[in-house]
């Protein structure tokens, strides 16, 4: 498809696939912290109730220990290929099933995934579609989700390339690259503020909710 395998002594570029990295979640309202002896037993706090404690001073959180849940996921790396080499630290995007990032796709026939996929993929920015491949281990339609991101230390991930099972190919690689910035950089905006009276009452047919700007009233 349209991925290739890189060797285990490849540096790690933007596109890179890894299978199986943790991935680590906290809450700031539930913090399970531990402030003391080895055999301590956590408590839990706020992030508030933790800073309060010991007031803005970065260095006096040093011997803090935190309790988090680690899961492993799937996930693509995001960081430029040319800071992926020497930043400290390397960002990756989670890959999901890809009907379960936009439930549009879920159960879909060949002939309504042919015809939907383009069309989602001009105007729904989120995600990359990466198609199932056996080097993804995966049956599954991905896609890589842009709202969910991990970060690791570069050194840490470097230690993982045994994990990295595949990249993506030119082709594959050129699109994930604009379609990241485009991402990124996307502007909201209500896009019928440019419409004539005539014209938005024309667009509320379809779009009832958009309320009209002082210039159209």
């Amino acid at each position: 498809m349209i991925y290739e395998v890189p060797a285990l002594e490849d540096d790690i570029r933007q596109g890179d696939i890894f299978l199986g990295i943790p991935d680590l979640n906290i809450s700031l309202k539930s913090l399970s912290v531990v402030n003391g002896p080895e055999d301590a037993q956590p408590v839990i706090m706020t992030w508030e109730q933790l800073v309060s404690g010991r007031g803005q001073d970065s260095a006096s959180f040093d011997n803090v220990g935190v309790v988090a849940a680690m899961t492993l996921v799937n996930a693509i790396v995001i960081t430029q290929t040319c800071d992926a080499v020497r930043s400290p630290f390397i960002t990756l995007s989670q890959i999901k099933p890809l009907a379960s990032i936009d439930g549009t796709f879920k159960d879909l026939s060949t002939a309504k995934f042919v015809s939907r996929l383009p069309l989602q993929s001009r105007q729904n920015l989120k995600w990359f579609y990466l198609p199932p491949d056996a080097v993804l281990n995966s049956t599954e339609r991905l896609g890589a989700d842009f709202r969910i991101t991990i970060r690791l230390q570069r050194e840490d991930l470097e230690g993982l390339k045994e994990r990295r099972v595949a990249r993506l190919n030119e082709v594959a690689y050129e699109h994930f690259r604009e379609r990241l910035a485009d991402f990124f950089r996307r502007y909201a905006y209500d896009e019928w503020y440019s419409f004539n009276k005539e014209e938005l009452v024309e667009y509320k047919i379809k779009n009832p909710a958009s309320q009209p700007f002082k210039w159209q009233e």
